[in-house]
């Protein structure tokens, strides 16, 4: 079975590139080099040079993985943790569709 192409927006793209940067920053002012890090997150190098760079084909857990031994885990908790539009939503009370009830 063929593997499905990830379609981004550009937009995407330049929000991927620019957490990758800053991890790279997070970890240059740490002194840290490329291969320490990618030991401790037990990631190959080429692996963490792609997460510096912002790629979409790396998984979100070595990212995750990254972040942790940089000692911002807790950052990723910041992820999606103002949902405007949902707020909105919330506020207009707007109905929601229930599901039919499994028989």
């Amino acid at each position: 079975m063929p593997r499905k192409k990830l379609i981004l927006l550009p937009k995407s793209f330049r929000i991927l590139a620019e957490l990758g940067e800053n991890i790279r920053l997070a970890r240059l002012r740490r002194k840290l080099s490329l291969v320490q890090i990618s030991e401790r997150a037990n990631i190959s190098r080429p692996t963490l040079t792609e997460i510096e760079k912002g790629s979409p084909k790396v998984s979100i857990g070595y990212y995750f993985s990254v972040l942790k031994v940089l000692g911002l885990e807790k950052d990723f908790l910041l992820l999606a943790k103002d949902d405007l539009l949902g707020r909105k939503l919330q506020d207009a009370q707007i109905q929601i569709k229930k599901r039919a009830p499994k028989k």
